[in-house]
């Protein structure tokens, strides 16, 4: 998070100081503090220390002025560039937003491919890229098709040449969804920003519009739902929750 977004070569690009969206540790006062001093704060309270350490948001931009980004990646460095933790914010219609904290897996060394390639090359054994693993309860309001004491089971893996992220959702022990983000990394150059504008316009409008025809047909569907307001105990940890988990007001008369 350090820099401008226009020094990044990347489509991961590190976050500015100053980020136009909500974000982990989001504060109601009109100034709070900046994207990366609140990251940090977070990571601090889950045992994390980033002190002097690089921060790097996978996220959706701002198109035309709208925002939504069901889930978005921070994935962390300590001051001597190790990989110490990330952190999974996710965001629902609703626009309540849920981090949830992973640390990261010992890399296991790569097995050899072959006989031949276990011979003493005068390198150091490879070892796999680091993996941030985590199964807990989710007790947040995703959809009203999933209910909200379903565990997340989130694999992140730490980008490089290529993306890799998998949140599954598990019943138990049977895995009941599978969600995947992957892809190659590009160099974000002029020319291939304008091309992703036309390749994928509007597309924060898109998910958002996708989210809703998807439960409009599992609604035809008579799928099973509840109301968000059904369970207020068991969503948990939020940051801007919506009015529904406030208890009523009660009244009295005077007598």
């Amino acid at each position: 998070m350090e820099g401008s977004p226009r020094k990044a070569s990347s489509v991961m690009l590190e976050a500015p100081e100053r980020a136009p969206a909500a974000s982990v540790g989001d504060t109601p006062a009109s100034r709070p503090a900046p994207l990366k001093a609140r990251v940090a704060a977070y990571a601090a309270a889950h045992g994390g220390d980033l002190t002097g350490g690089r921060i790097f948001l996978v996220t959706l931009p701002r198109v035309f002025g709208y925002l939504f980004n069901p889930v978005s990646f921070y994935f962390c460095f300590d001051r001597n560039g190790a990989p110490a933790a990330a952190i999974a914010e996710v965001t629902n219609t609703f626009r309540e937003v849920k981090p949830y904290f992973l640390r990261p897996e010992v890399p296991a060394p790569t097995p050899p491919a072959s006989p031949e390639a276990s011979r003493p090359t005068g390198s150091a054994t490879t070892l796999a890229p680091t993996t941030f693993r985590l199964r807990v309860p989710k007790h947040f309001y995703v959809s009203p098709y999933s209910d909200v004491d379903v565990a997340f089971d989130f694999t992140l893996r730490l980008p490089g040449d290529h993306l890799s992220i998998q949140i599954d959702d598990y019943v138990g022990t049977e895995r009941t969804l599978t969600s995947t983000l992957a892809g190659p990394r590009r160099e974000l150059t002029s020319a291939r920003l304008a091309w992703f504008s036309l390749k994928y316009p509007l597309i924060t409008v898109r998910v958002i519009a996708l989210i809703h025809w998807h439960a409009l047909k599992l609604w035809l569907k008579r799928v099973p739902w509840f109301a968000k307001s059904a369970r207020p105990a068991d969503q948990r940890d939020l940051y801007r929750p919506h009015h529904s988990l406030s208890p009523a007001p009660v009244s009295s008369e005077a007598a």
